[in-house]
């Protein structure tokens, strides 16, 4: 009987479809990068924990950060899922994809110097709606981070098309590299010699996030062997279609985006201390959502896109709808084990110099909240990669706008009775919300294709 149930067990396996076999084989390959560059950026937290604690410089860096990479990044993550499609599509026309590349890196390049030179210039009213009940000192330390790091805005453009032209050749080095930014800045921060300096985390972060853009330049040349040189022109036909998906993909991509800035608000009513307690947390938590959700998602996009290439959209949901569910199961087991090991976790990383018991407490109660959000988060985004394959934008637009209200309304109704611990909280709520409406559009689409 067992030698029956294992014969019929192998048999299925051999008997899976190789395109799972590639979506598995990408998703282990990107996880453990993931895990390696998050566990990069886990030494960079410790050092960081080590020197400021949670203060007033670990608030200022948290907000300088987000703020400096907020509409930067809403516009890269829009752009990247958008690219990667385009780009598989264009794999025969190497002329015309070099000359498409160097009209975008240089419309990226523009565009980032742009909008932080706009968040330098707007600093007196962004300080008084972000910052308001901050001390002064916190927001003067903000204002000096945010003009030292500007090169994390301006080259933001650049990292996502080269990351995008690895993806698309299902190279994922791409997600390796991301540690280099975290690397350079712990070598800056464990080197200097004043504790209280702004200087190491301002020259860290750029001088990183500079040398992750070149290297990644580097190998995506190397291995689609295209020289993309910047021009600053507008003449690929590509264009028209770029800016039409990008216009409808961006609604939504904003009112995502506005979540971080809106937590980023709640947490400040708190005072000082707020926000860097649940940036700790958070940093915990994007290890755990990038070997999961990160994962599954890069590794499954280019093996999607090139199934509705050729017009095979009931394979390519099909295909969603398992790992959907794969992902579901494989993060729910995730957030139960995380939940028992996490103070332990999260004692070993930060707790060390200025930051106390007390605080990896306060931080543990943050992190074990912030496990809702897990399995919906891992189940999601591989619908949403195929939404975007099929440039289903007013779908996502919508239920955006859906998880959007929800998360204003928790935060509303959580945070103002228990405190910092309402935000995660009603993050979790928003995914699982998110997670049935795109389960049901998916569901229904799948219904009228049969």
């Amino acid at each position: 009987m067992l030698t029956h149930t294992i014969g019929v067990l192998k048999k299925r396996i051999l008997n899976v479809h190789v395109d799972h076999w590639r979506i598995a084989k990408g998703a282990v390959i990107v996880s453990t990068f993931v895990f390696l560059g998050k566990s990069a950026g886990a030494f960079k937290e410790m050092a960081i924990a080590y020197r400021y604690g949670i203060g007033s410089t670990a608030d200022a860096y948290q907000l300088a950060l987000t703020l400096v990479t907020w509409l930067p990044l809403t516009l890269t993550t829009e752009l990247s899922i958008l690219l990667i499609p385009l780009f598989v599509s264009m794999r025969h026309s190497e002329k015309e994809l070099s000359e498409f590349l160097g009209e975008l890196e240089a419309f990226g390049l523009v565009l980032g110097i742009a909008l932080t030179s706009g968040l330098f210039l707007c600093w007196p009213l962004v300080a008084h709606i972000a910052a308001a009940n901050l001390s002064e000192s916190t927001r003067e330390m903000c204002l000096r981070l945010i003009g030292g790091m500007a090169p994390i805005g301006v080259l933001s453009f650049t990292v996502c098309i080269n990351a995008a032209r690895l993806q698309a050749r299902e190279r994922h080095v791409n997600t390796l590299l991301e540690c280099v930014p975290a690397l350079v800045l712990l070598c800056f921060v464990l080197a200097a010699p004043d504790q209280k300096s702004l200087l190491p985390l301002m020259l860290g972060t750029s001088i990183g996030v500079s040398l992750q853009a070149i290297l990644l330049r580097l190998i995506a040349r190397n291995v689609d062997g295209l020289s993309a040189r910047a021009r600053f022109s507008l003449r690929s036909r590509h264009w028209r279609k770029t800016f039409h998906s990008i216009r409808m993909l961006l609604l939504g991509g904003v009112i995502v985006s506005l979540i971080t800035p809106l937590d980023q608000y709640f947490l400040a009513q708190a005072g000082d201390g707020a926000i860097a307690t649940c940036g700790y947390a958070n940093r915990v938590l994007a290890l755990l959502l990038g070997m999961g959700a990160l994962a599954i998602s890069r590794a499954i996009l280019p093996i999607l896109s090139e199934m509705l290439a050729i017009g095979d959209h009931a394979r390519a949901r099909k295909t969603a709808f398992k790992w959907s569910l794969v992902m579901l199961i494989l993060g729910s087991i995730s957030a139960a084990v995380a939940w028992f090991f996490g103070p332990g976790i999260i004692a070993l990383l930060f707790q060390r110099g200025a930051f106390t018991a007390h605080d990896t407490a306060a931080v543990a109660q943050l992190f074990r909240a912030g496990l809702i959000q897990l399995p919906f988060a891992f189940a999601a985004l591989v619908i949403i990669q195929l939404f975007v394959s099929e440039a289903r934008y007013k779908a996502l637009t919508l239920i955006a706008l859906v998880t959007f209200v929800v998360k204003v309304v928790a935060n509303a109704l959580l945070v103002p009775s228990i405190g910092a611990e309402g935000v995660v909280i009603a993050t979790g709520v928003m995914t699982a919300i998110g997670f049935i409406c795109y389960l049901t559009c998916l569901r229904a689409s799948a219904g009228t294709t049969a």
